[in-house]
């Protein structure tokens, strides 16, 4: 199985730098009900589009199932989780992020969710029967992306279900133009891949479904190892 590399390594500490220190307060007004930006808008409801995409993909009833939030943010994915009855493990680079998600989730399902600031695919984390990873693996190029997926493959019993930024010519104009964000606080490159590429360089991935909002465009894909 393929170990991380010094390219992983490289990308995984500007991710943290960002979340953790350049735009905690971005993300966290972001993944609120507070009012945004028109922009910022049309990201909030992409992003609420996707995790619902992504939740269909997952049993109604999660009963008994142990279930990864690989990079959980401020916790939403964690909280739906956990409400199918899932056991949560909700891992984020961020522990600013981490810190927001504790602190916002439900005091009903708090006992279903544990929480911990690292690398989402650190094997001390154990075995899972699915993995949800929502705009986490976006910023990894194909090698290492691949590379990660057999990695968490290989201790998870059913599915990955995961996003990556699409091969679109209006993706790419927007992101070289750098309009997604204010410069003080754009997040770190993110890096386009074909659902098809993908596939042939791991069986067992499968393309689900794309949502375009605006601001937000991201597809979904499942790695059932």
């Amino acid at each position: 199985m393929a170990s991380a590399s010094p390219a992983y390594d490289r990308t995984r500490a500007r991710v943290e730098a960002y979340f953790d220190r350049t735009a905690t307060r971005v993300w966290e007004r972001l993944t609120s009900d507070q009012q945004v930006s028109r922009i910022r808008q049309t990201v909030r409801e992409g992003r609420d589009r996707m995790r619902g995409l992504m939740l269909d993909r997952l049993p109604a009833d999660l009963t008994g199932r142990r279930v990864l939030d690989a990079g959980c943010g401020t916790g939403a994915m964690a909280a739906e989780l956990a409400r199918r009855g899932a056991e949560v493990l909700a891992v984020d680079l961020s522990p600013r992020l981490i810190e927001i998600a504790r602190d916002r989730m439900d005091p009903a399902l708090a006992p279903r969710v544990r929480f911990a600031a690292g690398d989402l695919a650190d094997p001390a984390h154990g075995q899972f029967d699915h993995v949800a990873a929502m705009d986490s693996l976006i910023y990894y190029d194909a090698p290492d992306l691949v590379a990660l997926l057999d990695r968490l493959g290989g201790r998870t019993a059913e599915s990955i279900v995961f996003t990556v930024a699409p091969r679109t010519p209006l993706l790419m104009a927007m992101w070289g133009a750098g309009r997604l964000f204010p410069a003080s606080d754009r997040s770190p490159r993110m890096v386009p891949h074909s659902a098809a590429r993908l596939g042939r360089a791991l069986p067992g991935v499968a393309p689900v479904g794309r949502v375009a909002r605006g601001f937000y465009i991201s597809e979904c894909l499942e790695h059932r190892p």
